[in-house]
Parts: structure tokens; C-alpha cells; sequence
């Protein structure tokens, strides 16, 4: 975690800008500031906490609301006087009720590049009581099989025209296809190469 000390405060009159973006989007959520106290409460509650130039007082992003920002991590400039803070948003960020402050559409898509990581993990670390693990253990036949049955279930619900079911089928298929990956020691950034160069063309 950071080292408050190394942060110069005194630069703005003891605040300076704090850049929250979205942990899993990679997405501008927000900017607010900071002084030494709220950074240091940020980091001892593990909720973006600021301060309120309006009200003069420290303030959790939402403590009103319920939308709270779960601290990951925070990083400074190379200046020491502007934090990037990466955070796990419960709910929309901005008060009007939008994702983010900058009118931003949230986009997932970089979840997928996180998903593939935490599958490659639970290969090398077998941890128990995974389901992923399980699978590994089970051998390359039995994840094969259930790509080939998520497929299968896919091709049901299109059929049957359920938008719900249609979307847990997919999802169940990108977990499964990426637990393949894995298995078969195929990066996810393989695949994306071949899409791209396909596209080019």
C-alpha cells in the first residue's frame, strides 16, 4: 500500500486529487480530493473516503447512498501529489445515478482478461473447495464435455428465445471455454491475436 509520508499534501493547501477508477473496467469513476486524513482513513477502512470542500468535513463515498467504493489500490504520480485509486464500485458512482461521473457507459469487457487470470491461478494453486479445481482434477475429457454441453444448452434456449436463459447459457460457456484454454495451455491473449488479425483483413 502507499506510503502516506511520501504524499506532498502541502502542495494545494494540504489536499490533492484523487482519480477513482473502476477495479474490474478499468473506467474514470470519479475525482475527488483528499487530505492527509481522509487518505489515511481510506486505507484503515477500505472505503474511498474524501474531503468535502463544500462542507469542509470528511466524506465516504456513499455513506448516503450505499453505493461505496471497496478500496484495491492506490498508487501516486510521479510528483507524489495526485493518487490513482483502483476500486470495487457496489453501485453506480455518480449521485445522479449514472455508473460514472463522466457520463462513461460501463464496459465489462475487461473482466474477461481477469476471469482467464483467476482460472490460469486456481490451476497452479488447486485450492479446495473450487469448482474450477475440481475440474482440473476431473482431466481434460470431462472439461471438454462440458464446453460441449453448454453449447448444447445454448442452442435450447436461442431456440426457445430466452433472452435470461441465453445470457446464463453464454456465461456458463465463456467459464467453461476459458477453463479449456487453461488446460490446454492456450493464452486468452492467443485468441484475441487471431480475432484481430482477422479483422484486419
Amino acid at each position: 500500500m502507499i506510503e502516506i509520508e511520501k504524499i506532498d499534501f502541502q502542495k494545494m493547501n494540504g489536499l490533492i486529487p484523487a482519480i477513482v477508477i473502476d477495479k474490474h473496467t478499468l473506467q474514470v469513476l470519479m475525482l475527488g480530493f483528499m487530505n492527509k486524513e481522509a487518505l489515511s482513513k481510506t486505507i484503515e477502512t477500505g472505503k474511498v473516503t474524501f474531503f468535502s470542500r463544500t462542507q469542509n468535513k470528511l466524506w465516504t463515498k456513499g455513506e448516503t447512498s450505499g453505493n461505496l467504493l471497496d478500496l484495491y489500490s492506490i498508487q501516486s504520480d510521479c510528483d507524489y501529489d495526485t493518487l490513482l485509486i483502483e476500486a470495487i464500485p457496489s453501485g453506480n458512482t455518480c449521485h445522479t445515478g449514472k455508473y460514472s461521473c463522466f457520463d462513461l457507459k460501463k464496459n465489462n469487457v475487461q473482466f474477461l482478461s481477469e476471469l482467464f487470470e483467476i482460472i490460469s491461478k486456481r490451476k497452479i494453486e488447486m485450492p479446495s473447495n473450487s469448482y474450477t479445481t475440481s475440474l482440473f482434477q476431473d482431466g481434460s475429457d470431462r472439461i471438454i464435455q462440458k464446453v460441449g454441453e453448454e453449447s448444447v444448452e445454448i442452442l435450447i434456449a436461442a431456440k426457445n428465445k430466452s433472452r435470461e436463459e441465453i445470457i446464463n447459457e453464454v456465461s456458463d460457456l465463456i467459464y467453461h471455454l476459458f477453463v479449456m484454454l487453461v488446460d490446454q495451455d492456450i493464452n486468452l491473449n492467443e485468441v484475441m491475436d487471431t480475432l484481430e488479425s482477422r479483422h484486419h483483413k
